[in-house]
């Protein structure tokens, strides 16, 4: 089924605010000195679960497993063709290159239904491979990504959740055989994150990382403005943690000064504005299950992260309002635990 002209009108207006992110970032951030040359690469490994959350016992609901395996360069191995983009688009910086695969399983409430609930999430299972070029000043840090992938029952969601399940001894999802079908996903992001110092006293330090985020493709049409506030230590080693996007991510790359051991609490806020999400849309070309998206969608995000010895740990608890029609249970929330190791 072809997009309708609501739908493409909608997917204008987020094009239009993806072009706006990389005219807007670039005009209003001065001209910084570039840190300098890191040839350490980075490797990380990240899963988010509705399992480990404020509800007790967790929910196995909605937005309820992401995997990502992910690796990220040094600045010495970069082809000449990424590093030509990220100085074409953001201006002067040190820019590294990433690739990572992504898997994300999406659920009803009620998942003991074979036929699941129409007015209820769809079951759905994405897996995404992105490549990403990004680039560093000392107060900001910018991305350009391209995702190719697929939703459907190629992106293996049945196999992993019910396996796992029955490894654990815990009830399997019996929705799978209507889960949204085969559709090939490709997406497109732009991100700009800012590192703002705030206060530096006492061995402490407090800074802001206010962001701008813009997708399209045929997996998500959105924007999302962000803002994270930090406070600890060693603060200039990153740009926050990383989520699995949607959502704030400072990126996988940081670094750990020689002899100190980085950390920092902190606490953020976004909105989005969506124009589609295919995990609720439903398929893009073919009839399938789907509900009634709510056009904004907002977070709330606390956690953690330790720096030490070349690897960084970092634990996210994510507070998400609505994002359908008839979804219940108040804020959906889930926990997100990221290991990255620096060779």
């Amino acid at each position: 089924m072809p997009p309708s002209p609501s739908r493409l009108a909608c997917r204008g207006t987020v094009i239009g605010g993806l072009a706006a992110l990389l005219a807007t970032s670039a005009a209003i951030s001065p001209t910084r000195a570039a840190p300098p040359p890191d040839p350490g690469s980075t490797w990380t490994i990240q899963g988010e679960n509705d399992s480990v959350s404020t509800i007790p016992g967790g929910s196995d609901k909605y937005y309820t497993s992401g995997l990502r395996l992910g690796w990220t360069s040094g600045t010495d191995f970069v082809p000449a063709a990424a590093a030509s983009l990220a100085t074409a688009v953001w201006g002067d910086g040190i820019t590294r290159i990433s690739l990572d695969i992504n898997q994300q399983i999406f659920t009803p409430g009620n998942t003991d239904l074979t036929h699941p609930n129409p007015r209820d999430r769809p079951v759905a299972a994405y897996l995404g491979a992105t490549f990403a070029v990004l680039q560093d000043t000392d107060n900001r840090r910018s991305t350009l990504a391209l995702t190719l992938g697929i939703i459907g029952p190629s992106a293996l969601g049945r196999q992993v959740q019910n396996g796992f399940h029955e490894l654990i001894k815990d009830r399997i999802n019996k929705g799978w055989g209507s889960q949204l079908p085969d559709e090939p996903a490709v997406e497109f992001l732009a991100e700009r994150t800012w590192r703002i110092g705030l206060v530096k006293a006492g061995g402490f330090e407090i800074d802001a990382l206010p962001s701008l985020t813009a997708g399209v493709g045929t997996v998500r049409d959105y924007v999302q403005a962000g803002l994270l506030l930090r406070v600890g230590q060693g603060l200039e080693s990153d740009f926050g943690v990383a989520r699995i996007r949607p959502g704030i991510s400072g990126g996988d790359a940081f670094t750990v000064p020689s002899g100190s051991v980085p950390w920092y609490v902190f606490a953020g806020v976004s909105g989005q504005a969506i124009a589609r999400d295919a995990f609720l849309d439903g398929d893009m070309w073919q009839h399938s299950a789907r509900v009634e998206r709510r056009s904004l969608l907002g977070e709330m995000e606390a956690g953690i992260a330790i720096l030490w010895h070349g690897a960084r740990i970092s634990y996210t608890q994510t507070w998400q309002t609505a994002s359908f029609k008839g979804q219940k249970g108040g804020l959906f929330n889930f926990g997100s635990l990221t290991a990255s190791v620096r060779f």
